[in-house]
């Protein structure tokens, strides 16, 4: 087997890991070893945390559509299952920007949602 030498490449290997681990308390960024578990432990954080976010911004614009259709005398169930009966295709995203940008057009939806909540259970 060939002898192996590492050199530049492994200088690189830790500058690069080391460069991740900028900023990080005490040891955690001067030390390799320690520096290699913060910034393993800092990704597996920053995986889970791009899935929280999706969670946490869905919970949020429920919450605002919530307080939104509820000005309109609707509950947030109430208002969802009036579009889909509608066919209305807006997402939650949408809708909570427009209830907190445009209070009037999202009224004359919660209305329309209202006219046609009769019909539906009729």
């Amino acid at each position: 087997m060939p002898r192996v030498k590492r050199g530049f490449v492994r200088r690189a290997k830790r500058r690069r890991l080391l460069d991740r681990a900028k900023g990080f308390f005490q040891t955690k960024s001067k030390l390799y070893r320690a520096a290699k578990e913060a910034v393993d432990k800092s990704l597996k954080y920053a995986y889970t945390g791009r899935k929280l976010r999706k969670r946490d911004f869905r919970k949020l614009w429920i919450v605002r559509i919530n307080a939104a259709a509820r000005e309109n005398g609707l509950t947030y169930g109430q208002l969802m299952h009036g579009l889909k009966t509608l066919d209305v295709s807006i997402d939650r995203k949408m809708l909570a920007d427009l209830a907190a940008t445009q209070p009037e057009a999202f009224a004359a939806l919660a209305a329309r949602v209202k006219n046609a909540a009769p019909a539906a259970t009729a």
